[in-house]
């Protein structure tokens, strides 16, 4: 389970939801419906701590375009968008474990040799570690379809990690 630890005297807070425009509010709908139908969240009615929802691209594509000169320029498509939640200021006032993670080249010699490889998706196994029922109100966040928590740990926490 993973706890969330605040540091002392800090002062909470509760962000507004920006507006979204109606294609990107309809993917904020789809990702709040798939999250409440897999119960990784819950609606609530109101907390101390609330985060903003965001729209952010996915990883775009590198291709070569053309300008009005003939000259070629790389530039980056993006592919889609993806819902985030803003944690900024509750990662600020967090105390910070400091576990040492691994390093890249330690785990590429680890799976040297290996026959088979697994993808974590971030939907199907990071959303398994729950959080525990004190730290929860931490959590909240809103949209244009209310005042959501999280249950499971979510993406973009500073001591996220260590924990996963």
């Amino acid at each position: 389970m993973h706890r969330i630890y605040i540091e002392d005297n800090s002062k909470s807070s509760r962000e507004m939801q920006c507006r979204l425009n109606p294609n990107m509010k309809e993917m904020v709908k789809k990702e709040i419906i798939k999250w409440l139908d897999a119960d990784i969240i819950y609606l609530i009615s109101d907390s101390q701590w609330v985060s903003p929802t965001q729209i952010v691209p996915k990883k775009a594509v590198l291709t070569v375009i053309k300008n009005e000169k003939g000259e070629e320029l790389q530039t980056r498509i993006t592919t889609g968008w993806k819902v985030c939640i803003d944690y900024r200021k509750l990662n600020a006032v967090t105390k910070k474990d400091y576990f040492p993670l691994s390093f890249i080249d330690q785990i590429l010699e680890k799976l040297a040799g290996q026959k088979y490889f697994c993808f974590l998706d971030r939907f199907s196994r990071y959303n398994q570690i729950a959080i525990f029922l004190e730290d929860q109100e931490n959590f909240f966040f809103t949209c244009p379809f209310g005042t959501h928590a999280f249950k499971c740990m979510p993406f973009g926490l500073c001591n996220a990690p260590a924990t996963f």
